[in-house]
């Protein structure tokens, strides 16, 4: 089965309370940094940093980027003598609070399983840690990554969006390329792990907790059982029940956010050589598709959205995006600086969209080329073209040496 694992780390892949977890951290971090900073004082910024986190809702800044720019400045610590500090914390003093957690037997069965199936695994653990803090708490649970290879890590570092932000689950499958097949999506908390991947559109398993019910509505899991269960209940479940359904509106906002988050974690930190590297004769360079999505967005899906919200039933015409190609001249463009344009025009757009009340979906617009539709219909063709040109861009990376992603 072609198939992508999302899955939970705290009390999931790893029996963790954190809200006993939590305070330890705290106190052992601020107790290290106690020669330089009131640990009152740590504590309540890094909180108040953490929160930053939790309410980013920009695509172009890594949550560690949303934590440092709301942390430092309040702090007042020079960065570099913190960082240093920081990893000493993480090196020495973080690892012994691996005695307030413990393995789960039934998670590294699940893991094995699941890598002899060819399953795509990810680590969907809220990224408010540092990689360093998640490796570690990884190697508690015995699926240390020097073992198991996992096809993505969420971390602070290079993602934009937390739990439980449906963006941050579209995120992790466009930075997987969006892969074709099934996905399952397993966690312990209902909102975090389970409505947010349910309003994206993903079947979810949620390992319930003594004393809360099941929710009767559309972000309900999937189904409700204990981590042991998960293997027998995909060998029991039709293929057809683990496809992704992204057609509500709740999972196109989030693909339309997704896409230049994932982007900016893709091409930050590429080359002048890998932006222009076109994998064959006719294919396009980074930088083109980039300058692409930037131009449709401002000449076309933009322009249409409003069209349609501001008459009734417009005409709109079909547009030949292909051609601007050449004639706009993208491969001699600065695609780092098309991504921020991208960015500018999608964020926007998602302004209109996440304004309007829920029966403006449903206007009536004419198409040359695909007929009688709605607005729905339209911003899922946005976010169809939005899912294609992400496969393309990890194509065209699958072909650049030394490229990690």
């Amino acid at each position: 089965m072609n198939l992508t694992l999302l899955l939970d780390l705290d009390d999931t892949l790893l029996e963790n309370d954190i809200e006993s977890f939590l305070p330890s951290y705290l106190d052992a971090f601020s107790k290290e940094m106690a020669a330089y900073v009131d640990p009152g004082r740590f504590v309540q910024t890094l909180l108040a940093g953490t929160q930053e986190m939790v309410k980013n809702r920009r695509p172009d800044c890594t949550l560690r980027e949303v934590f440092d720019a709301a942390f430092f400045p309040t702090l007042g610590v020079n960065p570099l003598k913190f960082q240093g500090l920081a990893d000493d914390f993480y090196s020495q003093i973080f690892p012994k609070l691996h005695s307030l957690t413990s393995p789960r037997p039934e998670a590294v069965e699940l893991i094995e399983v699941a890598k002899k199936r060819g399953y795509r695994i990810v680590v969907a653990t809220n990224p408010l840690f540092p990689l360093t803090a998640i490796l570690q708490r990884l190697s508690w649970a015995d699926l240390p990554v020097e073992k198991y290879e996992f096809d993505l890590i969420t971390s602070y570092e290079t993602f934009h969006f937390v739990k439980p932000e449906p963006s941050y689950y579209a995120e992790i499958m466009a930075r997987l390329g969006w892969p074709s097949g099934g996905v399952l999506s397993v966690g312990d908390d209902l909102g975090r792990d389970i409505t947010a991947s349910r309003r994206l559109g993903l079947p979810a398993f949620w390992l319930s907790r003594d004393g809360i019910s099941i929710p009767d509505d559309r972000d309900a899991p999937t189904v409700s059982a204990d981590l042991a269960d998960v293997l027998p209940w995909l060998d029991n479940t039709p293929v057809e029940k683990l496809q992704p359904d992204y057609t509500s509106h709740s999972a196109m906002l989030a693909i339309l956010r997704s896409t230049p988050a994932a982007l900016d974690s893709l091409c930050r930190h590429l080359s002048e050589q890998a932006w222009k590297t076109r994998p064959g004769q006719k294919e396009w360079c980074i930088t083109e598709i980039l300058c692409h999505l930037r131009d449709v967005d401002h000449g076309v899906n933009a322009p249409r959205v409003r069209k349609v919200l501001e008459n009734d039933n417009p005409f709109l015409p079909g547009e030949d995006t292909d051609r601007w190609t050449d004639e706009r001249n993208y491969f001699l463009q600065d695609g780092l600086e098309a991504l921020k344009q991208f960015t500018a025009t999608r964020l926007k757009l998602l302004d209109i969209l996440e304004a309007i009340p829920a029966d403006s979906w449903k206007r009536p617009a004419r198409h040359a080329i695909f007929g009688p539709t709605d607005l729905a219909e339209l911003v899922g063709i946005i976010c169809g073209h939005d899912r294609l040109h992400v496969q393309q861009v990890h194509q065209v990376l699958k072909t650049i040496p030394q490229v990690k992603f």
